[in-house]
């Protein structure tokens, strides 16, 4: 893209993103099923044609691969291979490649965030996933209205484990983002931006509110703001911390 970099998801179905075009697996729970880079590692066929499209599509310009779902260094490590042999492939057929690329993953599974530390050196870039990574932190389907109050990022377990990813990604200079609601909201941005992540995916309609809630704010306020979130032991603690600031 002439102003920035695009990053590509590779095919995140399963769960509550079922695809039109294939039927859908028979799960006892889908939400731990076979979805993202788990579909991709189990169906090699069905990966292979993304990133050889991928690849080939500019071959001009740098390209960043995000795979989905992942949990395990394993994990990675085949999603490296299934690229290098996409680009392989590519090249066997006369195909022109990308040659600058970067891959990337989902943290949206608590043990990737745990794993962080390691997962870090085998990566170019991570993406906190924060709709999915809320729901398997707090155990709670976040379709479900009765289950709302638990399915925030206020909630200091869930900013502990974005702490976890953003201080492995420091140590390995690996820029994070975030993407899903939590960085849209415009309370919930400042602690993002302390603990340490610097990329917001926000969608048009609230970049505005996202943009004027972190203007007046320097980064030291925002990590000052962070560190006493991660000391608060319940959501209204974090909560009240973020009003105070943004009030101030």
């Amino acid at each position: 893209m002439p102003h920035g970099p695009a990053v590509f998801r590779t095919l995140d179905v399963g769960g509550d993103k079922p695809a039109g075009y294939r039927p859908a697996l028979a799960e006892a729970n889908p939400a731990l099923g076979v979805r993202g880079v788990r579909l991709g590692l189990r169906h090699p066929e069905l990966l292979e044609v993304q990133l050889r499209a991928l690849l080939k599509a500019t071959p001009e310009l740098p390209l960043h691969v995000m795979f989905p779902m992942v949990a395990t260094l394993d994990e990675v490590r085949a999603a490296r291979a299934a690229l290098e042999q996409a680009a392989e492939a590519s090249r066997s057929a006369g195909l022109g490649v990308v040659e600058e690329v970067h891959l990337g993953i989902m943290v949206e599974v608590p043990a990737a965030a745990l794993m962080a530390d390691a997962l870090a050196p085998a990566v170019d870039f991570f993406s906190l996933g924060t709709n999915d990574l809320i729901q398997y932190s707090m155990a709670a389907d976040r379709t479900s209205a009765d289950l709302a109050d638990l399915g925030t990022a206020f909630e200091p377990a869930v900013l502990r484990l974005v702490g976890l990813v953003c201080r492995a990604a420091r140590e390995h200079a690996r820029p994070v983002a975030v993407c899903g609601e939590a960085a849209a909201d415009p309370l919930v941005a400042p602690l993002l931006v302390g603990l340490g992540v610097s990329h917001l995916s926000v969608g048009a309609g609230s970049l505005r509110q996202v943009h004027q809630a972190l203007a007046p704010l320097s980064l030291e306020v925002c990590r000052a703001a962070a560190d006493a979130a991660l000391q608060a032991r319940t959501g209204a603690e974090v909560r009240a911390i973020v009003q105070r600031l943004v009030r101030s």
